[in-house]
């Protein structure tokens, strides 16, 4: 159970009972967040909803949906527009709202990655209050080394200000990417991009975990991120749809060993049926909490 939450002095003190009850809702009463992403019908078009090996109700964006509402997860994130076609039936899911994203058809050797602001903060506000729908925090994309960076690190340090200031979660996926970054899996460049999660203040960071040899070894240099991170929480990507047991092991190590906070899985579960997701939803929470 959680005894004492971090509360950033951004949070003013009318705030600061909303945030906790946001924090508090979205971690399940504790400092672990599960995360599950659906932010990906942007990101990566359609290639992660249809095709061999995912499941066939995967092609509709309500399949998600269905997944957040019956299944244990903490939040969903997901878009402002997707949230508004499909809330007012799923009034039950915490929502995170995803205020960047952008497509993968543009590759790195072409341009310079850039993700720019879908929705604002005072968007965010008046939908939630226009939909009463449990909207607890936001998220936002930065791509790390990237030409634009300086674009998207001003952005994200207004937004978790703005966010903040009227008692909203704030999340940032943090990728190192673009044509100066040599090895996007490096531990100690990872570690960087949590350092950089830590001084924006946001509350959670979501990154990719560093690539060695073996899952242990990944998890053990997963302890300079989370430890470079200070307050700022990690939270590990779940990645290309694995096997069950492989994922659920890598899972309990990052948790266990890294020091991680949870996790942020996107197709590990909606490729998969209504009912295998449900149940596999249900292992990872077990392993989280």
């Amino acid at each position: 159970m959680l005894k004492k939450i971090n509360i950033p002095l951004t949070v003013p003190k009318n705030k600061k009972d909303l945030f906790m009850q946001n924090y508090k809702k979205a971690t399940k009463n504790s400092d672990k967040l599960f995360l599950f992403a659906g932010d990906q019908k942007i990101e990566h078009l359609n290639k992660d909803f249809y095709g061999p090996d995912i499941a066939k109700e995967d092609n509709d964006p309500k399949h998600m949906f269905q997944i957040a509402s019956k299944s244990p997860i903490g939040v969903f994130a997901t878009q402002l527009g997707l949230i508004a076609q499909y809330g007012s039936n799923f009034k039950n899911i915490n929502y995170i709202i995803k205020l960047n994203s952008k497509t993968d058809l543009v590759s790195v050797k072409q341009s310079e990655p850039i993700s720019s602001l879908l929705n604002n903060i005072d968007d965010v506000i008046k939908f939630k209050k226009d939909s009463n729908l449990p909207i607890l925090g936001i998220g936002y994309t930065i791509y790390l080394g990237s030409e634009h960076e300086s674009q998207m690190l001003s952005e994200a340090s207004k937004i978790i200000f703005q966010a903040h200031q009227n008692g909203l979660l704030t999340i940032l996926w943090m990728y190192p990417r673009g044509k100066a970054v040599k090895n996007d899996h490096d531990a100690n460049l990872i570690a960087g991009a949590t350092g950089v999660a830590s001084s924006l203040g946001a509350d959670f960071v979501k990154i990719n975990p560093p690539k060695e040899k073996t899952s242990l070894q990944s998890a053990q240099k997963l302890k300079i991120a989370t430890t470079a991170a200070g307050k700022t929480k990690v939270i590990c990507s779940g990645g290309t749809k694995k096997d069950e047991k492989e994922f659920l092991q890598e899972l309990s190590q990052q948790i266990k060993i890294g020091k991680t906070f949870g996790c942020a899985v996107g197709r590990n579960i909606h490729q998969r049926s209504l009912k295998n997701a449900i149940k596999f939803c249900e292992k990872i929470v077990k392993i989280i909490f």
